[in-house]
């Protein structure tokens, strides 16, 4: 089969290879997949820099999250085992982690829903309570992670800002529903939230950014407010200052998804059936900007590690017919 290999870390369009490769083998309680779309995350760019909280031994296979096809006929969406990712046309994973991918969806767009809605799900719901009419802040709310957010803040009732880097990306934002939306580029982030909410302030900030984002967004976080820590796309972790935690009365949540399919892997499945039934209802869609063919991953997956992707990028390992 085809599968991208890394054989040295370093910036993906310079460290992914497109080989030739056996197929990977099932263990005990692994199912083969065949790959009918692969999704591209940010993690993906980190594994290739060994910058990842999982660092695989080299070579591997990058690629976290697909929708594919079992021996048996399901069409499923898994995490697949590394070393050996999902940039390939097939993939094992455990078989207890599989979800039924939704029939609403086309390949491409269930690929999409796993990691991303979970995590904003999770993060939304389960780690900061949001609550209908409440303000809710995204941050890169035109990327990946960013758009689930929008479109399950807004299914939840919230009044949703989302923040972006250019005009391009405040249009995608604004047609994803973004009740209002803030160029960074361009506007002052505080004032503008401060003003919007009669400066009271986001009840809710949503930030996979970290960084400058971070610090911005407790400047403008609502009393009992919760900032939810997703990723720090920019590169620079925040060092949070506990003492304006504790004069603002405002909580910082960290959310790692992942761990909740070892700690409570109920509750993934249980998120999974709500997603399905949000996209079965229109309510919930993933924004799939592009759609590449296997030889056109490498440079996507550096698109997303540069930041200058909208939604998600999806590899279509053989081809778009699929």
């Amino acid at each position: 089969m085809q599968a991208w290999r890394v054989h040295r870390n370093g910036e993906p369009s310079e460290v992914m290879r497109l080989e030739e490769t056996d197929r990977p083998t099932p263990g005990d309680g692994q199912v083969l997949i065949e790959v009918l779309a692969a999704n591209i995350n940010f993690p993906d760019a980190l594994l290739c820099r060994g910058q990842y909280q999982v660092r695989p031994p080299l070579p591997f296979t990058p690629g976290v999250e697909i929708c594919g096809r079992t021996d048996d006929g399901r069409r499923v969406l898994a995490t697949p085992a590394l070393p050996d990712g999902g940039f390939a046309q097939y993939v094992v994973a455990d078989e207890v982690a599989l979800l039924p991918a939704p029939e609403s969806l086309d390949d491409a767009e269930a690929a999409a829903l796993h990691i991303g809605y979970q995590t904003g799900w999770f993060g939304l719901h389960r780690r900061a309570h949001l609550r209908a009419g409440e303000t809710l802040l995204v941050h890169a709310a035109a990327g990946g992670v960013g758009s689930a957010a929008v479109q399950l803040g807004k299914a939840a009732g919230a009044t949703v800002i989302g923040v972006v880097g250019g005009a391009e990306k405040a249009e995608i934002a604004t047609a994803l529903g973004c009740d209002l939306v803030i160029d960074r580029r361009t506007e002052d982030i505080v004032a503008a939230v401060k003003e919007a909410t009669g400066g009271r302030g986001a009840d809710v900030v949503y930030d996979p950014v970290g960084g400058d984002a971070y610090a911005k967004s407790v400047k403008c976080i609502a009393f009992e407010g919760r900032v939810i820590v997703v990723g720090f796309a920019s590169g620079v972790i925040p060092t949070p200052g506990l003492n304006h935690v504790l004069v603002k009365n405002y909580s910082v949540l960290g959310l790692h998804w992942g761990l909740y399919n070892t700690k409570d892997p109920q509750a993934v499945r249980d998120c999974h059936e709500e997603l399905t039934g949000l996209a079965a209802e229109g309510v919930i869609k993933p924004l799939v900007s592009e759609r590449v063919p296997m030889d056109g991953a490498a440079a996507a997956v550096q698109r997303v590690a540069d930041g200058t992707s909208t939604g998600r990028i999806v590899v279509l390992p053989a081809g778009p017919a699929r």
